[in-house]
């Protein structure tokens, strides 16, 4: 084989591609929740589009853990830590200040959500509600009883605040951390490989969701999806 040659590129079919099979499981489902509402909302198909929700909520917060540990540990200059979480958190306000007032403009103006039907449930909405909380009791709350605990709740801010006290740590141990710091990077690379894995099951997910919201709410919701979208 001469030098100038070149290994051909191999380059997936169309139907192998993921956004194509997650569109084609998304038109499926709308069909499917069109011509057999009464099979679109079994607790089963209803099942596929939540047992993926609930598989990508699974892997969140160990990756939090280990990239912002990890990523913490490696740098050498704590200020530059401390540089970087200021212009994230600033950055964190003001885009999330935009996106709340353009959230409030849409919803009160163009209202994208009606014409599914349902009704205001202020119980369901409440357990999402912090506002009874006092600025002390909100800070307290982010310090976890037990790491465990964090973890096995889910709870993102009392892992984010372990995740940043274990990479100063690290940071502090200089090289006696070097062992734990690539333990920590090889367990990220699998919770992404996990993350992988799971990804090729969202045609599947697409299309429960999309068939029991079809068939729960009839075709007319269609259109209220394309105008949120």
């Amino acid at each position: 084989m001469n030098s100038s040659e070149t290994a051909p590129t191999t380059k997936k079919s169309l139907h192998r591609q993921l956004y194509v099979q997650v569109l084609f499981a998304i038109v499926l489902g709308a069909v499917v929740g069109m011509a057999f509402p009464g099979f679109a909302t079994t607790p089963g198909v209803e099942a596929l589009g939540a047992g993926f929700i609930k598989l990508i909520k699974m892997v969140i917060a160990p990756i939090i853990f280990c990239t912002v540990s990890t990523g913490i540990a490696h740098i050498q200059d704590a200020r530059k830590v401390g540089r970087v979480g200021v212009k994230a958190l600033v950055y964190f306000e003001v885009v999330s200040t935009f996106a709340l007032a353009i959230g409030l403009i849409v919803g009160n103006v163009v209202q994208p959500g009606a014409g599914f039907g349902g009704h205001a449930d202020a119980a369901a909405v409440a357990k999402f509600s912090h506002t009874h909380l006092s600025t002390v009791d909100f800070l307290l709350n982010i310090i976890p009883d037990s790491v465990v605990g964090a973890f096995a709740r889910g709870d993102i801010l009392q892992v984010l605040l372990f995740s940043i006290l274990m990479g100063f740590a690290m940071m502090a141990m200089g090289e006696r951390s070097a062992s734990l710091r690539r333990l920590i990077d090889d367990i990220a690379h699998a919770v992404f490989g996990i993350i992988g894995i799971i990804m090729k099951a969202a045609p599947l997910g697409a299309f429960g969701a999309m068939a029991f919201t079809v068939g729960k709410y009839g075709p007319t919701v269609l259109g209220s999806l394309f105008g949120l979208i």
